[in-house]
């Protein structure tokens, strides 16, 4: 059984957190699944984009880990802000997480794979 995209979100926003970090949720999906994407900002403007890893890079062994793939690195945001409400006409239920990050990379929050 795989965890609830709510308590997921729910647990990254509070590791955040503990790390001395900003986590906000600007857009809430479906309780029980949906895709995750995340806008990592750093302290000197520079925007990462998350997003889902493609479906061959699940492990069936670890079945609760979500991985994500870096759709983009920039310093200006709105071209990822375009890329979700498209993304968001294609499926209503997706989430979008904002973090500023604190002590901890964003790379031990996220499980990011690598292309």
């Amino acid at each position: 059984m795989r965890v609830t995209t709510d308590l997921w979100v729910s647990a990254l926003v509070r590791r955040v957190f503990g790390a001395g970090g900003f986590a906000a949720v600007i857009k809430r999906g479906a309780t029980e699944a949906g895709a995750v994407f995340v806008l990592s900002r750093g302290r000197l403007g520079e925007v990462t984009f998350y997003g889902p890893a493609p479906q061959t890079s699940y492990d069936s062994a670890k079945p609760d880990e979500r991985f994500f793939a870096v759709l983009g690195t920039s310093d200006d945001s709105s071209a990822f802000d375009a890329r979700l409400e498209r993304e968001k006409k294609f499926d209503p239920d997706i989430w979008v997480v904002e973090i500023e990050g604190g002590t901890v990379p964003v790379e031990e929050l996220l499980s990011v794979k690598a292309d």
